[in-house]
């Protein structure tokens, strides 16, 4: 996130590098709060959201199942997609895309491993994914 404020500052405070239409800057403002908002309600119903990747047995994990986590199984990482694509476009930055894809194919593939973890090492995991079918968007992935 750090270089996409960095680069949108630059290109669309400075430089000029793109010219963005307003209805993509409001598309954006759009994004930002609806991830921000999806992210906090994850946390709120998880008390096991943490950034990172492990089972906490020593708090006893189990399997989140409501709120958001009833429609897909990384509501906080969905948040933080439409956050940064939102944080680009809200910007009025093409440039600033650029690294908001890589930080978003990186969580994609962090689904992955997450689910593969918490299948073998947390009871009850592979119930919910069959249960809940997405991992981050309803009817597309």
């Amino acid at each position: 996130m750090i270089i996409e404020v960095a680069l949108a500052t630059l290109d669309a405070g400075r430089m000029w590098w793109s010219s963005m239409p307003p209805a993509f800057v409001i598309l954006g403002y759009a994004l930002l709060g609806t991830g921000i908002a999806l992210s906090a309600w994850a946390q709120a119903v998880n008390p096991f959201f943490e950034p990172g990747v492990r089972v906490q047995r020593e708090r006893g994990q189990q399997v989140i199942s409501k709120g958001p986590y009833a429609t897909v199984r990384h509501p906080g990482y969905a948040g933080a997609i439409m956050i940064f694509a939102g944080l680009g476009l809200s910007l009025a930055s093409w440039w600033a895309l650029m690294p908001a894809a890589w930080a978003s194919l990186i969580l994609i593939v962090r689904t992955k491993w997450e689910d593969d973890l918490l299948r073998t090492e947390l009871e009850g995991y592979s119930e919910y994914v069959k249960r809940t079918r997405y991992r981050l968007f309803p009817h597309l992935w």
